[in-house]
């Protein structure tokens, strides 16, 4: 699974003030009240290093290492991996201490409230948490000591959890900033460290354990907003093994918070709705219409492996597969407004309880979790600022969602206008990746689509004649209209 790029950039547009309006728009938080930085400033002079009283268990001495995209300053996971003498794995994963920085209540505190989450955008991020903090104290950068929360979870020889899983308060000291492009030239080349090695072997056998119990992952290209130093491109990007690998770290670590969030009948899950059989059902006729093998016995979880988006049937397959999982949420729990631990509250897709511990730096909803699963492990209350929390955050973090999601999809749709402008009445290459009959009254034998065009990195919809837009095919289109004021795209079939 590689990268698909674009040439040329928009350097000769004005797009920043256009995304300055988008900003305002949205509401997307670009600044931080002054008696908040203020604070950010205060609190990350905080020193845990000769301040800790023995509250934190002293790991600077483990190896650990991130592994995050290229040029990334928000380092919120650290791992270090070893095998066991039982010929298992112990799995350390620490990280970012952010709760020992934000006071509750604090100025601080209640801006993370209002952002929820970090907003990413063409042109930089909005973070959660000031730079001062997100991108410096809190953030586990190399070669410097840090506060951490610390996993340590034990897996058998299948990669199943053990009864061993503990979290404590910890001080680490990254050894090195990877990144998924160089760790998967090193697993490509067979020069990879041990630990690396370690990686690809766990996250193998926890994608497997995921798929045995009914869970899936499949590959759908994402469309993403690149600046390339003269002006801005649009890629279709597939996720390389070893970031599925590293998310498993993660998604195991969710799985064990779950766990002691239970056990303290307090939390807060991550949930997915499951797919209903007729979703199934229709979904095996795509296949089939897309000359796609999927064996009646072989689950969903199974058969989305063999999913290579770089394939077009596999491209509309699994952008119409997205259609199953839809109605993330979070559901709270151990309050007095829920007292009790929901029935059926599971996240379908990883098929399990499932709580956000592992990107607090980006996402409001991690401190939380994490502050429930330490007070846990340690036998003690979960801290009542952390309960008086919980009835609040899922609307909190769905608010926040939905204005990230908004401002994802509206800063791709300005690129593509902005990319396309200049083309008016060219034709393109493109893959149909969703097609349905229009149901308008004197529109039949029409259809409305989606396509993805492979250069420039569009995906558009489109209507036209339902013979001409099947789904999984190639088909030629012309940029009728794009403009980047409305950040619309019109393309016709050909």
């Amino acid at each position: 699974m590689g990268r698909r790029t674009v040439s040329g950039g928009a350097a000769n547009v004005a797009i920043e003030p256009l995304l300055d309006r988008l900003r305002v728009e949205l509401e997307i938080p670009t600044s931080y009240g002054e008696e908040t930085l203020a604070q950010a400033t205060q609190v990350s002079e905080r020193d845990f290093v000769t301040a800790s009283d023995g509250d934190r268990t002293d790991h600077r001495d483990l190896p650990f290492v991130t592994l995050d995209p290229e040029g990334s300053r928000d380092l919120d996971q650290a791992f270090f991996l070893a095998r066991t003498p039982q010929g298992g794995y112990d799995v350390y994963y620490a990280i970012a201490d952010v709760a020992s920085f934000v006071d509750p209540g604090s100025a601080l505190d209640l801006e993370t409230h209002q952002r929820a989450l970090t907003y990413y955008g063409p042109d930089g991020r909005f973070g959660l948490h000031p730079p001062i903090l997100s991108e410096g104290a809190a953030s586990l950068l190399p070669g410097v000591d840090r506060p951490a929360v610390v996993w340590r979870i034990g897996l058998n020889s299948d990669g199943v959890i053990e009864d061993d899983i503990q979290v404590y308060r910890a001080l680490i000291n990254s050894r090195e900033q990877l990144t998924y492009t160089g760790v998967q030239a090193e697993l490509d080349a067979g020069t990879a460290s041990d630990m690396l090695q370690i990686l690809v072997e766990v996250g193998q056998l926890r994608i497997d354990a995921q798929i045995a119990r009914g869970g899936a992952t499949i590959d759908v290209p994402d469309q993403e907003v690149e600046h390339d130093g003269d002006g801005y491109r649009l890629v279709f990007r597939s996720a390389l093994a070893c970031e599925e690998y590293n998310a498993q770290l993660s998604l195991l670590t969710g799985l064990a918070a779950a766990r002691l969030q239970r056990a303290a009948g307090v939390g807060i899950w991550r949930t997915l709705a499951p797919a209903r059989d007729s979703d199934i059902s229709r979904l095996r006729k795509v296949a089939r219409g897309l000359g796609l093998t999927w064996p009646r016995r072989m689950p969903y979880g199974a058969f989305a492996q063999e999913i290579d988006s770089s394939i077009p049937a596999h491209a509309a397959f699994a952008t119409e597969a997205t259609r199953l999982f839809r109605g993330a949420g979070y559901v709270a729990f151990g309050t007095p407004s829920n007292p009790e631990v929901p029935l059926g509250a599971a996240h379908s897709a990883i098929a399990a309880e499932y709580a956000h511990v592992t990107a607090p730096l980006r996402r409001l909803v991690d401190r939380y979790g994490t502050e429930i699963a330490l007070a846990q492990f340690a036998g003690k209350p979960v801290p009542q600022w952390v309960i008086d929390a919980l009835d609040a955050l899922p609307a909190t973090m769905a608010a926040g969602s939905q204005r990230a999601n908004a401002y994802e999809k509206a800063s791709v749709d300005l690129i593509e206008a902005v990319l396309l402008a200049p083309r008016i009445g060219e034709v393109l290459d493109a893959v149909v990746v969703e097609s349905s009959p229009s149901r308008e009254e004197g529109r039949q034998g029409q259809a409305r689509a989606t396509v993805l065009t492979s250069e420039p990195a569009i995906r558009s919809r489109i209507e036209g004649p339902l013979d001409a837009l099947v789904l999984g095919t190639r088909v030629r289109v012309r940029v009728e209209a794009a403009d980047p004021q409305t950040r619309s795209v019109q393309l016709s079939v050909l």
